[in-house]
């Protein structure tokens, strides 16, 4: 690890500046005032709170490579609707994404040689955003720990012209 780099001053200015903002405002519940639990891709082009309208405190936000539904990513979901009382799901994937870059077996490999051992963790790779959006549904429409009885609702975020662009996920 890197040590001395630029970046730690300048987020230690931002943190004290940001909690010196919030000097006295009241506590926010630790439930999501929508009830609502977002699970999308890691990509830094893709401002969630932003594009969906939200606040801080309205809705559990997931990231990862990809937005894809990963035994973690339903580990929080369960442990968000069943102590946290989440009871929507929206999904976001987004147009050119890193994970189409990639496929896992070529990825694997390259960590592997790079690194001398493959990852035991898939990588989650796919080709389409908006198929891949319905696997992730699917994932959570096949999980015996997921509520079945929540809306979940499906979007791939266009990120040359900032659209959010529904996906159905019933046909």
């Amino acid at each position: 690890m890197r040590s001395g780099d630029p970046i730690l001053p300048q987020l230690r200015e931002s943190a004290l500046a940001h909690a010196s903002s919030k000097a006295g405002t009241a506590h926010i519940p630790v439930e999501p005032k929508l009830h609502l639990a977002v699970v999308a891709c890691m990509d830094s082009r893709m401002d969630i709170f932003g594009m969906l309208g939200l606040e801080v405190g309205d809705a559990h936000v997931l990231r990862n490579a990809g937005g894809v539904v990963t035994d973690d990513v339903i580990r929080s979901l369960v442990i968000s609707q069943r102590v946290l009382n989440t009871n929507a799901i929206v999904l976001i994937h987004h147009t050119d994404c890193g994970l189409q870059k990639i496929t896992d077996d070529e990825f694997k490999h390259r960590l592997e040689t790079d690194l001398g051992v493959r990852p035991q963790w898939a990588i989650e790779a796919f080709r389409d955003p908006f198929l891949d959006v319905k696997q992730s549904a699917n994932r959570l429409a096949h999980s015996p720990f997921i509520d079945q009885e929540i809306d979940v609702y499906g979007f791939v975020y266009d990120v040359d012209s900032h659209a959010l662009l529904e996906v159905e996920l019933n046909d």
